[in-house]
């Protein structure tokens, strides 16, 4: 399976700063949001889809959040990874995604690698309409296992995201490897 990365840098559309003193979202505005925005057919059939690589186009979110639409071409992924400070939501448009999580709090900085205790991993199938909310610092990978097909969904994160860690798992052993920030990703 090829994993590419998560962080968009294709096509974008800006979205607009926070108006001053406009209300923080909530995870579950912006799972409101991401499900508004997947019935939304004809912008989910006009992302580009690459055979290949993931697309992504950037969205304007509720609230000054940070919003993608995001092609998964089949045998695609993210590979593991949390969106630090952030909180937010996504859902499948189209297709089928799964999401691998870890449903334990870990630290959030000051460590390399975690040996993870037994039962903490979960394993959700997220097919067209259906999506979930996060808090801070969820560690999670998403996939596309899909052969044939590929998926669409919408994502969204607030505030918009400051850093992304990413981390190599074996077996109970997950290790940080990088931390990238926006910057990183012009």
């Amino acid at each position: 399976m090829s994993v590419s990365p998560s962080v968009p840098t294709s096509a974008s559309v800006s979205a607009a700063p926070a108006a001053a003193g406009a209300p923080t979202p909530t995870q579950a505005e912006l799972l409101e949001f991401v499900r508004r925005t997947a019935a939304d057919t004809e912008l989910i059939a006009s992302l580009p889809l690459d055979p290949e690589g993931r697309t992504w186009v950037r969205l304007e979110g509720p609230g000054g959040s940070e919003a993608w639409l995001i092609g998964w071409p089949p045998g695609t992924g993210t590979g593991w990874h949390d969106h630090a400070e952030s909180v937010g939501a996504f859902l499948t448009a189209s297709g089928e995604l799964k999401e691998n999580s870890l449903v334990a709090r870990l630290p959030t900085d000051g460590w390399q690698t975690l040996e993870l205790t037994e039962g903490i991993d979960r394993e959700r199938r997220l097919s067209a309409g259906q999506g979930r909310a996060f808090g801070r610092h969820h560690v999670h990978e998403v996939l596309n296992e899909s052969t044939e097909e590929h998926a669409v969904s919408v994502h969204a994160y607030y505030p918009p995201l400051p850093r992304i860690r990413r981390y190599s798992r074996t077996g109970q052993v997950l290790r940080l490897e990088q931390v990238e920030r926006p910057e990183d990703w012009q």
